[in-house]
């Protein structure tokens, strides 16, 4: 399976290749008053609105910094059997790389407030977390038709 490496800071995750659409550079975003912190904004993604999350601030509470290799990472997500496009800026956005399907361990345990983290993928002597696409939408409560849910404590996240 092809898998996306980037950062989080000093932290290296993965995400499944599966649904991402495109890998797009930072580009300006238009800003949405009373947002969560971890929302950066939307941008037209030809023709499309799309909501755009700072994976920085959700995970770490600190925002993305901008480098030359920070890009908005274009996923697709299903909800109520329609489709939608959800961008997630991550810093270091430099790699994929090829994986079996068996490398993606589970790592015993499951975060209530952060449900979208996965299982755990070895590279050498690395530990990658790996985060869930399907999980993630659930847990933000800022996306197109007010169809998303909020996660349990999801108060500490917010501005």
């Amino acid at each position: 399976m092809l898998a996306l490496l980037f950062h989080i800071g000093e932290v290296r995750y993965i995400i499944k290749c599966d649904r991402i659409r495109e890998i797009a550079p930072m580009v300006a975003l238009k800003e949405a008053p009373q947002a969560p912190a971890y929302f950066a904004g939307y941008f037209n993604y030809r023709g499309a609105i799309v909501p755009v999350i700072d994976l920085c601030q959700l995970i770490q509470n600190t925002p993305c910094r901008l480098r030359l290799s920070t890009r908005i990472i274009l996923v697709e997500y299903r909800r109520n059997a329609s489709s939608h496009i959800l961008g997630l800026i991550a810093e270091r956005v430099t790699e994929a790389v090829k994986k079996p399907d068996d490398a993606f361990a589970s790592a015993g345990i499951r975060s209530r407030k952060a449900p979208y983290l996965g299982g755990i993928v070895m590279d050498e002597d690395e530990m990658i977390q790996c985060l869930e696409l399907d999980r993630l939408p659930d847990c933000i409560d800022f996306l197109p038709e007010s169809e998303a849910a909020t996660c349990e404590g999801d108060d500490a996240t917010r501005d």
